[in-house]
């Protein structure tokens, strides 16, 4: 195995190379990939193993060049700025969150207001996360600097309008140089420290159970890979073992919301070592708790999913008539239903009318190649 390990090593440096990646920079992050390899594969090994080095080695050298821009930024501030004390900081810094998410704004508005006065990142770090023009963004932050000063400083964000905001950033994930996930999970930890209120307890769960699976979640070449297809070997036990810890503490204050119930569901498939191990039973519980919290058609949605699961796809088709037809994602879910029913041609039919409505290129992708399975398999 390490003979096999050694020989693909100069295959996946040059594929790091070939992608923009610093040859210091990616020979380090080979480095890891091969002592992951060598610790794992004698129990675990991949069907293919020059896809599942390069994987590991891409995401070694994205996490490195993250945790370098983020040191760098860090010294830039502190030589720039002189720091406050410590409690003053604290207490300017919150009440500046909640400013930033004052109800006289959108929630894109309040986005971006807060990574820029809160979280110190530039107008154009923001802009390439947003994938939109540096002028442009300028243009929103202003206006919504504007709108803030209009309404007053008496009225700032109510805190489920904080958290809201915040998952808001954590679901942008990484774009560009600036990683979004992370920034947002630095700044509900930092609101955790000062609210015992069970649900920012709830919410900084989820985002790290979420973010434990981050690394799984796209193949070397960027495609999607589902829940169910992927490597739970890449998940991040730690962050998922502090994310369980945190929800715990917030159940037992016996105050539950949909966060809370959120990571709880977070925590089940975190939990299964596959699929087909998952408590669905429990996992649909929760969905029945959270649908009692909220009246969201996306939840309605996710638990068509896990009724599907639990109880077979015919059950699922019917609890999925009671989502409007418009939702995101619904006519993927009626597909993938219709699969696990064994009417494959409807399947194929309506995942290529899914792929046709998708929000993004690799979700677009992922369902073209599931009707296209289903249609030549």
């Amino acid at each position: 195995m390490e003979a096999l390990v050694r020989d693909l090593a100069p295959q996946v440096l040059g594929v790091l190379v070939r992608r923009g990646a610093d040859f210091a920079a990616a020979e380090d992050a080979v480095q890891e990939a091969l002592v992951e390899a060598v610790r794992r594969w004698p129990d675990d090994p991949p069907a293919d193993p020059k896809p599942w080095l390069i994987t590991v080695a891409w995401r070694k050298f994205i996490d490195a060049s993250r945790r370098e821009s983020a040191r760098r930024t860090r010294e830039e501030r502190i030589h720039d700025e002189p720091a406050p004390g410590p409690a003053e900081e604290h207490d300017d810094t919150l009440q500046l969150l909640f400013l930033c998410c004052h109800p006289a704004l959108t929630p894109a508005s309040a986005v971006a207001l807060t990574l820029r006065a809160v979280g110190g990142l530039t107008t154009a770090q923001i802009a390439d996360a947003y994938l939109v023009p540096e002028p442009t963004m300028g243009q929103r932050i202003s206006r919504a600097k504007r709108t803030v000063a209009d309404a007053g400083v008496g009225a700032p964000g109510d805190l489920s309008r904080v958290l809201k905001v915040l998952y808001l950033v954590f679901n942008e994930g990484y774009s560009g140089d600036v990683d979004l996930a992370a920034e947002a999970i630095r700044l509900t930890r930092m609101l955790m420290r000062a609210s015992d209120e069970p649900e920012v307890a709830g919410l900084l769960a989820l985002m790290l159970l979420h973010h434990a699976r981050r690394t799984a979640r796209w193949t070397a070449d960027g495609a999607l890979v589902p829940l169910a297809e992927q490597d739970r070997s890449l998940w991040d036990t730690a962050l998922i073992a502090e994310g369980v810890e945190i929800l715990q503490a917030a159940l037992a204050k016996d105050r539950l919301g949909e966060y809370q119930c959120q990571a709880a569901i977070a925590a089940l498939h975190c939990d299964a070592r596959s699929t087909e191990e998952t408590d669905w039973t429990q996992v649909l519980e929760w969905y029945d708790e959270l649908v009692s919290l909220t009246d969201s058609p996306v939840v309605a949605l996710n638990r068509a999913v896990a009724v599907g699961e639990a109880d077979g796809p015919l059950a699922g088709l019917r609890a999925l008539q009671e989502v409007p037809a418009d939702v995101p994602r619904r006519t993927a879910v009626e597909a993938w239903l219709h699969e696990r029913a064994g009417d494959v041609a409807i399947a194929a039919t309506l995942y290529a009318q899914a792929a046709s409505a998708a929000r993004s290129t690799a979700e677009r992708d992922h369902l073209t190649k599931q009707a296209a399975r289903l249609r030549h398999g």
